[in-house]
């Protein structure tokens, strides 16, 4: 039986009094013997988590396949009555699935992902990577209109999270070691190790150290290597060359990327209205909805059926203009309404997929009508396709480099970059500007929990010591001046810190009060700095961030900013009061906007 991931950490570490097992024994004396530490041990297992990320989902990739031939056939269009059956008896026998066994397997995995990093200190149950494993081959197989990549990445996080309970790592290295088999999972699933470690810290970490970042890339490399040797190293999409040949035709590209942030849009609210409603059913409605959707997706796969599965070969074709125009944007249009039922009806599966065929049909659909009337515009419907792919992805999933790099990985071709920027940009400002919650959180608050947004963060101004220094309002003392002038100086000075300016750029500071006491126990004629503390205070410069002065503070009231140019040249000073101000600033500019 499972633990409740919020009883997990209740749990002992081992509740049977049983003699530890041969394994642990061995597993024991390997720790004590390799001279190792954890940080070292941790980018070791990185590459471990990464091999059987790798081979489980290239396991994974085997058993859709293969669960596709047996339930469709091995002919190029189903027969009419597999189509419209097939997809409801695999929905039948999915719900089943998560309602009785697999409950923590529903969606794409990854604001699942998310959550075991921010709320259950990194614990993945093993069994909802087998469930994900199982229901995902059979939903995406029988013909969900989903992807595999978030799946894979959800498995990744879960044997990461397996193999850091196993090895007993610290609760900090348990908890950072489910976005490393994340990122392991999903690059091996997309062939692309650099969208998958940008995307992993881009929307799962949300921040970067070197060491997570040194682990999140050895993850990803190894199971990208793994999934090329059984899979082979080609990219997932190949184009004719693509040139630009005269500017004019960024407009093209940009008219691509309002088309795409409109879609965008237009899916994400379909999910938003449909996805709490059917969630509020009664639980036995439950085990149908998969099967209903998968019979709607059916009627649709008789006249179409590149709409079920995830469809990458149907891309492929797109790419390679074997489409017109008017069959691409219809395409377009019921990948939308296919994808959204299966998606709602708590089908496990990927957006990944799907965005990436809405954005390559809808990309290809634009360039043919633009070729139709601009026949001068030299870039094929496959370069269109393969922009809006990226388009689409940063307008709906609202990754924006993540749809960049994904493009540039996928193809192979980064002679398309400037046409890919154009177009992600407009489309994810596009659907910023119109759908203010990104479809992550908006999912995360349907569930009714508080996940991160790490779009939020990324949008979030970070208030600076230029924001909350003011000018020293004191006398400025000398490291020499006799203790007499000194305490006169200081008599009249406002602030509570006196600063002395000292010798090789430091800065020395004494407490007005301190200075009162201490002088008349001097002679008049001795030096000031007689009365110093040895070491010289900590000093700030205009651009670093208000968290810098609470780390650097300490005892002092106040600490002096200094030019990064010219050390010996004072800026201002910044004090508790004023970070306290200027955080209650930056706060009602939050709540204004």
């Amino acid at each position: 039986m499972s633990v409740p991931p919020a009883a997990h950490s209740a749990l002992p570490r081992n509740p049977s009094p049983a003699p530890p097992a041969a394994e642990e024994v061995l597993l024991a004396k390997w720790r004590k013997g390799l001279p190792l530490k954890e940080t070292q041990l941790f980018l070791l297992l990185a590459v471990i988590i990464g091999l059987f990320s790798g081979l489980s989902v290239v396991l994974f990739r085997i058993a859709i396949d293969w669960t596709k031939l047996l339930a469709f056939g091995s002919a190029l269009s189903p027969l009419w009555t597999r189509a419209l059956l097939v997809p409801a008896v695999g929905g039948l026998v999915v719900g089943y699935l998560v309602i009785r066994f697999f409950p923590r397997v529903r969606g794409s995995g990854v604001n699942q992902t998310k959550a075991a990093l921010y709320i259950y200190d990194g614990y993945i149950p093993f069994n909802t990577v087998v469930g994900k494993f199982i229901t995902c081959a059979v939903g995406i197989g029988t013909g969900q209109s989903l992807g595999p990549e978030d799946p894979s990445l959800q498995m990744g996080a879960g044997i990461a999270s397996a193999l850091g309970r196993r090895l007993r790592l610290s609760r900090e290295k348990v908890r950072l070691i489910a976005p490393v088999g994340a990122a392991a999972g999903l690059a091996a699933a997309f062939n692309a190790p650099i969208s998958a470690v940008i995307f992993v810290i881009e929307e799962v970490i949300g921040q970067w150290t070197a060491g997570s970042l040194g682990a999140v890339v050895l993850a990803a490399v190894s199971s990208v290597i793994v999934s090329r040797w059984f899979l082979g190293d080609q990219v997932m999409f190949g184009i004719p060359v693509y040139h630009l040949v005269h500017p004019a035709e960024l407009l093209a590209y940009a008219a691509l990327g309002v088309i795409g942030g409109v879609s965008s849009l237009a899916f994400m609210r379909l999910i938003a209205f449909a996805r709490p409603r059917l969630k509020a059913l009664p639980r036995r409605t439950q085990y149908l909805q998969p099967a209903t959707a998968g019979l709607l997706i059916g009627v649709i796969g008789i006249g179409f059926p590149q709409v079920m599965g995830a469809g990458y070969g149907y891309i492929d074709q797109a790419m390679h203009d074997q489409f017109t125009w008017q069959i691409l944007a219809v395409l377009a249009a019921l990948k939308i309404i296919s994808t959204s039922l299966s998606f709602v009806s708590g089908a496990p599966g990927g957006m990944f997929a799907p965005t990436l065929f809405i954005g390559a049909m809808l990309g290809g659909a634009v360039g043919g009508i633009e070729h139709h009337f601009f026949p001068w515009l030299t870039g094929g419907v496959g370069a269109y396709a393969l922009v809006g792919m990226g388009t689409l992805f940063a307008g709906f999933l609202r990754v924006p480099l993540t749809s960049v790099f994904m493009v540039l990985e996928v193809s192979g071709n980064y002679s398309i970059i400037l046409p890919v920027i154009i177009s992600n940009t407009i489309a994810y400002l596009i659907s910023r500007q119109y759908q203010r919650t990104s479809l992550f959180d908006l999912l995360s608050v349907q569930d009714g929990i508080d996940l991160p947004s790490m779009e939020e963060r990324r949008e979030e101004a970070t208030p600076h010591v230029e924001d909350a220094m003011r000018p020293y309002r004191g006398t400025l003392l000398g490291f020499e001046d006799p203790v007499q002038v000194a305490l006169t100086k200081a008599e009249g000075s406002p602030e509570a810190l006196v600063l002395v300016k000292g010798t090789r750029h430091k800065w020395f500071g004494i407490k007005k009060d301190d200075l009162q006491r201490q002088a008349p126990q001097l002679r008049q004629t001795d030096p000031l700095h007689d009365l110093l503390p040895q070491t010289p205070l900590p000093y700030l410069h205009p651009d670093h961030s208000l968290d810098e002065v609470l780390r650097r503070m300490g005892e002092w009231p106040l600490l002096p900013v200094l030019s990064r140019a010219d050390l010996d040249k004072l800026e201002g000073v910044v004090g508790l009061a004023d970070v306290l101000a200027a955080y209650r600033a930056a706060g009602d500019s939050i709540g204004e906007g």
